[in-house]
């Protein structure tokens, strides 16, 4: 089963991912309508030609009428609206998600789905360190990871479809995780940068910083404008996991210390070349 262009598409939180989805899948010839709770939100996109339809609250016959419902929500927001509208799904429908963490929640919502609904988890590897509808752009996509997330509850059929999604997207590579590996990748590969990001930005509030400052500190700092309300409830639902990398990031931050305070050039420029072969591996061709 892949994504065609008779399912009707609806997007239940329209902000940047959101948005970006909503803009790409209505340029490939999707009806998408939205669900959103601004309603500057809907007025944006409805005039940007990014969705078809769109409300602020929820529309019975908006949702049964979607044979693919894509949550762009905080977490605890998604379980919540899942608890509260399920009952208006029409059968069949398959619901997706943009969820940067998947342990927490993957698994209780197919608990408590309906069975005749299939849930199969995603996360788009993507994004800004801007947010809003207003800032979507299809592009963010291309070049990106997009990562499917499936358990033992999902069939072939929604793998597939999930699949056909990320392809439809645009995304450069499409891979499967399962959500406690999927959790671990994401601890070092995301939530680890933006901790290191924040932490820099805290570490001094010397007023003349950005009259001397040069690209290197402005590429590594890029992410530390964030979204604290989602990214701090993110942190602790991956908490865990977060907590290794951080413990593993610091122990060898205090190898290149104990290096540096010893004059050890030797051990410092071992960790410089294993840094630069290393890096090489993430470099887009």
């Amino acid at each position: 089963m892949k994504l065609d262009k008779t399912q009707k598409i609806l997007i239940v939180g329209l902000g940047l991912i959101g948005g970006s989805y909503a803009a790409a899948l209505r340029a490939r010839g999707h009806r998408v309508s939205a669900i959103t709770k601004e309603q500057s939100s809907l007025d944006y996109a409805l005039s940007r030609g990014i969705i078809d339809e769109g409300s602020t609250e929820i529309d019975p016959a908006m949702i049964r009428q979607a044979d693919v419902v894509i949550f762009a929500l905080y977490p605890h927001v998604f379980l919540d609206w899942i608890r509260e509208n399920q009952s208006l799904f029409s059968p069949g429908t398959i619901l997706t998600d943009v969820t940067g963490v998947k342990g927490a929640i993957v698994c209780e919502i197919q608990q408590i789905l309906r069975p005749d609904v299939e849930f199969i988890a995603a996360h788009p590897m993507a994004g800004r360190e801007v947010c809003g509808v207003e800032n979507s752009d299809p592009a963010i996509f291309r070049g990106a990871n997009y990562i499917v997330v499936p358990t033992e509850k999902n069939t072939e059929g929604a793998k597939e479809f999930c699949r056909s999604l990320g392809e439809a997207l645009g995304f450069r590579t499409i891979g499967e995780l399962s959500p406690e590996k999927h959790d671990e990748m994401i601890a070092f590969l995301s939530q680890l940068t933006h901790c290191i990001a924040v932490s820099l930005m805290c570490a001094s509030d010397d007023p003349d910083l950005r009259e001397y400052t040069g690209d290197s500190f402005r590429d590594l700092t890029r992410i530390a404008r964030i979204n604290e309300e989602m990214w701090s409830e993110l942190f602790l639902l991956n908490r865990d996991a977060l907590l290794r990398e951080i413990d593993r990031f610091l122990s060898r931050m205090g190898e290149l210390r104990a290096a540096l305070a010893d004059g050890d050039a030797e051990t410092m420029k071992t960790m410089m070349r294993l840094s630069t072969e290393r890096r090489r591996h993430f470099d887009r061709k």
